[in-house]
């Protein structure tokens, strides 16, 4: 039996990866089995098409290309410079942007790159410059010193954790909050939404350099008309993590005052989640701001990875394709059917719905920690992560939600029938799941009772779910 190209480039690739260390061949042999045979539905993760996997395994791995296209600091990037500026028009031609930079590592190091861009914007901006603050390639040593001061105290007002904001939008132990005097705002306690006026008001009092909108856990549209009229007045740059709806973006299903790229200074997001590509990071901005954020290497980056950039480009013009409309819209049906099963079947849910990828469940209700719940559904081949809900009374470790996501399983073909049942899934797990006890006999957060039968029993229901809706159908390692 001859087989399809697909088959082919993965056996090849196993082999001689098993020449030289089996166990990591095996290993990613059973991780492609563990996901095909399980539901995913962390929020923030997707499936790569094989051209993009494929993209990624080649020679530009072997490439230093420190710089930007046709300024580099190495010899020999013609070819790298060819992969980047390909992907760079593809973003800027789906997003409707003026200037796009695909070299960031992750969603992290995008966002490094937009908050350090700004500052550095911000000292070599006319209005410093008339306090003798000189250009920054002229600054002393001296001079950076007391920069450091005085801009590792700038402010940054973003979206609080718990409210379903992001750890680098200014929580105190990530590098964002270090870098900016921060504060956040939350949602509203009775709607779980964020409120608008609240958000304005915080930024009078606080007047920050940065305003973050964006999120991770946060199931509804943000109005970012409003809130580029909030930063404008209170002088503040507006910046928008998109990292998590970003497909949506794409797909043209967020659209209007629900589209971040007109309305911000400067968007970051991150090329994996519901936009479908390799695990990366890109910043799009304005002209104000494009000779600043090229700078990203070596202001905040090292060495780009032009291979990865390579499956950016492949992703992104995946992306330009009538169909992915259509999935991303898919995407958004699957999270409401999803939620609206778990909600008549008496599941407490954060804004009680999603106009998004993605469902946040508040598990109090059935008596767990979030850990707890997750732990119970990975037991019973549905995969999860548990998240904080507002005023999470569990903290970020053990918290009391579960986030949950339609974008991997939209990629598999599964609809809204098949969110009904998973739906009816997720329930019989947690409702039949009990908290557990410490030795001490005192209640734990962190154990759990479930009868390994029923745990069985709807692990085989979650792989006969996905039967009819096979993972990578063109790929048969054998």
């Amino acid at each position: 039996m001859s087989l399809n190209a697909e088959s082919t480039a993965f056996r090849s690739a196993l082999e001689v990866i098993r020449a030289v260390e089996p166990r990591v061949a095996d290993a990613i042999g059973a991780e492609l089995a563990d996901q095909r045979e399980s539901l995913k539905l962390i929020a923030s993760e997707n499936y790569a098409s094989p051209a993009t996997l494929l993209a990624m395994g080649n020679w530009f791995s072997d490439k230093y290309a420190e710089g930007t296209v046709g300024r580099r600091f190495y010899a020999g990037c013609q070819n790298v410079d060819t992969v980047e500026a390909l992907a760079a028009e593809h973003a800027r031609e789906l997003f409707g942007a003026a200037h796009a930079y695909v070299q960031p590592h992750s969603g992290i190091d995008a966002n490094l790159v937009a908050f350090w861009a700004i500052l550095a914007d911000r000292v070599e901006s006319p209005a410093l410059k008339k306090a003798q603050v000189r250009q920054v390639n002229d600054l002393t040593e001296a001079d950076w010193f007391a920069l450091r001061r005085e801009l590792g105290n700038q402010r940054m007002l973003g979206m609080s954790l718990d409210a379903g904001g992001h750890l680098t939008h200014g929580f105190r132990p990530n590098i964002s909050g270090k870098m900016f005097d921060q504060r956040s705002y939350g949602t509203d306690p009775a709607t779980g939404l964020i409120d608008y006026d609240r958000v304005a008001e915080a930024a009078r009092e606080f007047k920050p350099l940065i305003l973050v909108a964006g999120y991770s856990a946060y199931p509804r549209k943000v109005n970012f008309r409003i809130m580029r009229e909030i930063a404008d007045s209170v002088g503040a740059t507006f910046m928008v993590d998109m990292a998590h709806f970003a497909g949506l973006v794409a797909g043209k299903v967020f659209t209007g005052d629900f589209d971040p790229v007109p309305h911000a200074h400067i968007v970051t997001t991150t090329t994996h989640k519901s936009l479908r590509g390799p695990r990366g990071g890109m910043v799009l901005c304005g002209p104000e701001l494009a000779d600043q954020v090229d700078r990203g290497c070596p202001m905040v980056l090292g060495g780009p990875l032009p291979h990865v950039m390579g499956a950016k480009a492949v992703a992104l013009a995946e992306a330009r394709r009538p169909d992915f409309a259509d999935y991303a819209q898919r995407i958004v049906d699957n999270a409401q059917a999803l939620a609206e099963g778990l909600v008549r079947r008496g599941t407490k849910l954060v804004t009680g719905g999603t106009d998004n990828h993605l469902v946040l469940l508040d598990v109090s209700g059935y008596g767990l920690t979030g850990r707890q719940a997750e732990q119970a559904l990975l037991d019973s081949g549905i995969v999860t992560n548990r998240n904080a809900v507002p005023q999470d009374p569990n903290g970020a470790w053990y918290t009391s939600g579960i986030r949950i996501g339609t974008p991997a399983l939209t990629t598999r073909g599964l609809g809204v029938a098949e969110m009904d049942a998973t739906a009816e899934l997720i329930h019989t797990v947690l409702s039949q799941t009990q908290a557990g006890s410490n030795p001490d006999g005192t209640p734990s957060k962190a154990k759990y009772v479930l009868d390994p039968a029923l745990a069985d029993k709807i692990s085989k229901q979650a792989t006969e779910l996905l039967t009819g809706f096979p993972l990578y159908p063109a790929v048969d390692l054998g």
